[in-house]
C-alpha cells in the first residue's frame, strides 16, 4: 500500500515528467473510478503536484484566462500516476490529463484495486495531522500534547497507524521504526511516548536555549521513535532514485534491499485488531492478541549446505493461511505452493490406500438400492396430484 513516501515520490514524479508538458482539453475519467467528472477544460494549462502524508494534491493551471483547478487524491491500496502514449492507455486508468503534443501523451491515475479516489478542491482532509516528512515538528507536537487522546490506549503498532497522528505512516514503515528501537509492537503507545514527553522535558530543563537545529542534530546521535518516523521515510525517498519510471524493477530491489523487518525472513508476524499484519523481532508485548500465535517467515537461502528442506507436517496443512499486508509475488507464491504441495501430498495417499484395499464381492449392490430408492422418491415429487 502506498505510503508517505509513495506519495512523495508521485509529486516529484509528476513535477519532473510534466515540467515542459502543455497539457489541452478536458479530463477523460473511466465510467468506474471512485472519484467525481472534473468539471475543468482548457486549451493549454499546466500540471504540478505537492503531497501532504498519504494525500497529493494535483493542480491544473491555466497558460491564459480562467481559473485553477484542484484535486486531492488517495492511492488505497494500489494508487499511482503514469505518464504514457494516449493510445497505449495502461488498464485501470481511471483520471487521464492529456498533452497537447501529436501524438499526444496522457498523464493518468492508475489503480487496478480501486480503493483510491479523488475529490475536487484543495483542501487536505480535515482529521488528518501535519506530516511526518514535510512537517516535522509540528507532527512531534501534535503527538506529544495529545497523549491523553484514545488513540493512545491501543498498542503502538495499532497507534503508528492512525493519521490523525501519524500522518504518512502505514504498515512497512511501522514494523521498520519499531524494529530499530526493538519496541515490542503490541507495548501500550501512550507507555511508549510518554518517556519521549518526559525525556524532551528534562532536556529543555538542561539547556533551554538550544534552537531547533541543535535539537535536530542531538536526537539523530539516539533518534527516538518520533525521530524515526521522519528520517525513515526519508531513507526511502532516498533508495527509489528512478523517478521518471515508477514502475522500474531497480525502484523495487532498492526497496527490498533496504528493508530490515518487513517480509524479511526470521521475523514473526502477528495479525492486528484491524487485521494487518505486523512483523516484529522478539516478544509482540504485553496487549498481543489472545489466541494468535506469532508466525515466522523462513528464510529462502540456505545458511548450511547440507541442511534437509522442512517437511509439511498435517498441523501445517490445517493452518489457515496468512494474509501479509501488502507482500511481495515470491513470498505469496511461496505459500500458496507449500500448501498446494501439501495437498497434493494428502490426495496421492487417499489413492494408494483406496488402490490397496480388497475388491468387495458385491460392489455395486448398495449403490443400484441407493439409486431404486432416489428414483422413487423422484417418482413421488413428480406424480401429478389427484
Amino acid at each position: 500500500m502506498p505510503e508517505g513516501p509513495e506519495l512523495h515520490l508521485a509529486g516529484r514524479y509528476i513535477n519532473e515528467a510534466c515540467r515542459e508538458l502543455v497539457f489541452s482539453g478536458g479530463v477523460e475519467r473511466s465510467a468506474v473510478g471512485r472519484g467525481p467528472e472534473v468539471p475543468f477544460t482548457s486549451q493549454a494549462y499546466r500540471v504540478s503536484a505537492a503531497s501532504r502524508g498519504k494525500e497529493l494534491r494535483l493542480r491544473l493551471t491555466p497558460l491564459g484566462p480562467g481559473q485553477h483547478q484542484d484535486l486531492v487524491f488517495r492511492f488505497g491500496m494500489s494508487g499511482s500516476f503514469r505518464l504514457c502514449p494516449a493510445a497505449q492507455l495502461p488498464r485501470h486508468a481511471h483520471l487521464r490529463f492529456l498533452t497537447r503534443e501529436s501524438p499526444p501523451r496522457a498523464l493518468c491515475f492508475v489503480d487496478p484495486r480501486r480503493f483510491g479516489s479523488w475529490r475536487l478542491g484543495d483542501a487536505w482532509q480535515p482529521d488528518r495531522g501535519p506530516c511526518v516528512l514535510s512537517e516535522y515538528q509540528a507532527f512531534r507536537e501534535n503527538v506529544l500534547k495529545n497523549l491523553d487522546d484514545k488513540a493512545f490506549d491501543k498498542p503502538i503498532c495499532e497507534a503508528l497507524l492512525d493519521q490523525k497522528f501519524f500522518n504518512g505512516i502505514g504498515n512497512y514503515l511501522r514494523a521498520e521504526i519499531l524494529y530499530r528501537l526493538k519496541i515490542p509492537p503490541f507495548e501500550k503507545a501512550r507507555t511508549v511516548l510518554e518517556a519521549l514527553k518526559q525525556q524532551e522535558q528534562a532536556r529543555r530543563k538542561k539547556n533551554p536555549s538550544l534552537t531547533l537545529s541543535k535539537k535536530l542534530k542531538l536526537m539523530r546521535g539516539s533518534p527516538d521513535l518520533l525521530e524515526l518516523c521522519h528520517t525513515v521515510p526519508l531513507e526511502v525517498i532516498a533508495a527509489e532514485k528512478n523517478l521518471l519510471e515508477p514502475d522500474h524493477s531497480d525502484n523495487y530491489a532498492a526497496f527490498k534491499n533496504w528493508l530490515q523487518c518487513y517480509l524479511v525472513p526470521g521475523m514473526s508476524s502477528l495479525r492486528d485488531r484491524h487485521g494487518r499484519t505486523i512483523w516484529f523481532q522478539g516478544e509482540p508485548g504485553p496487549m498481543a492478541p489472545k489466541g494468535q500465535m506469532p508466525h515466522k517467515k523462513h528464510t529462502r537461502v540456505k545458511t548450511d549446505p547440507e541442511a534437509q528442506t522442512p517437511k509439511v507436517t498435517k498441523r501445517a496443512l490445517k493452518r489457515p493461511p496468512r494474509a501479509a499486508a501488502k507482500p511481495p509475488k515470491p513470498a505469496t507464491v511461496e505459500e500458496e505452493e507449500e500448501v498446494a504441495d501439501g495437498l497434493r501430498k494428502g490426495r496421492v495417499l487417499r489413492r494408494r490406500k483406496a488402490t490397496a484395499a480388497p475388491a468387495s464381492s458385491k460392489p455395486k449392490a448398495p449403490a443400484k438400492a441407493r439409486s431404486c430408492q432416489t428414483s422413487v422418491r423422484r417418482g413421488r415429487g413428480t406424480a401429478p396430484a389427484m
